[in-house]
């Protein structure tokens, strides 16, 4: 695998995984509650996406990095004095969470282009977007709030655009500039529509 890429993905693992620990820990949850909450966000996502794409047995599966990563980032979480500073912080959680739907949107929609030949536009946006918001999907059912692509209308929006801005910009710009651009844009759609 592509070194630039691993890195992103471990990121944005990293980065959904604080954002589903801070779910559990709001939602007064034991270790293995945030782990898990935080572990579904990272690296569920990914496995929805492998499965659309026949990509089997998933990636998470394949290679455990992606779980350790945030499962150490949940423990981290959840050390006492770590926890009581981030469980006040809000925007620690809007940021890891776009973050983590920036990263893992362009990399669902690269994916996609690897697995597949002839692509086109839709594949890519579509497994995209469904790894940018699979696992908060599951997350927030699992947490038993309403998922925040069906009330944060930015959310899923911004994860469209951002696949559809990758698909456009890799075909001008290469795969680096364009996953790092599209990445950028979601995470600034997202920060400036939650200001």
């Amino acid at each position: 695998m592509d070194i630039f890429i691993l890195i992103l993905e471990l990121t944005g693992a990293a980065a959904f995984a604080v954002s589903g620990a801070l779910t559990g820990i709001r939602k007064n949850m034991d270790i293995f509650g945030v782990c898990i909450l935080g572990l579904t966000v990272a690296v569920g996502g990914g496995v929805i996406r492998d499965i659309i794409l026949g990509a089997t047995p998933p990636a998470m599966f394949q290679n455990p990095i992606y779980a350790i990563t945030a499962i150490a980032a949940c423990f981290i979480i959840f050390i006492p004095n770590v926890r009581n500073f981030v469980s006040r912080s809000s925007i620690l959680m809007l940021v890891t969470d776009s973050i983590g739907l920036g990263i893992f949107t362009v990399s669902g929609a690269m994916r996609a282009f690897e697995t597949t030949a002839d692509a086109g536009l839709v594949l890519p946006v579509f497994v995209g977007v469904v790894t940018g918001v699979g696992g908060g999907l599951i997350k927030d059912i699992m947490a038993g709030n309403t998922p925040d692509i069906f009330v944060k209308h930015i959310y899923a929006t911004a994860s469209i655009a951002g696949a559809v801005l990758f698909c456009i910009l890799r075909a001008f710009a290469g795969r680096y500039i364009s996953m790092l651009a599209a990445t950028g844009f979601i995470i600034a759609v997202r920060l400036l529509a939650s200001h």
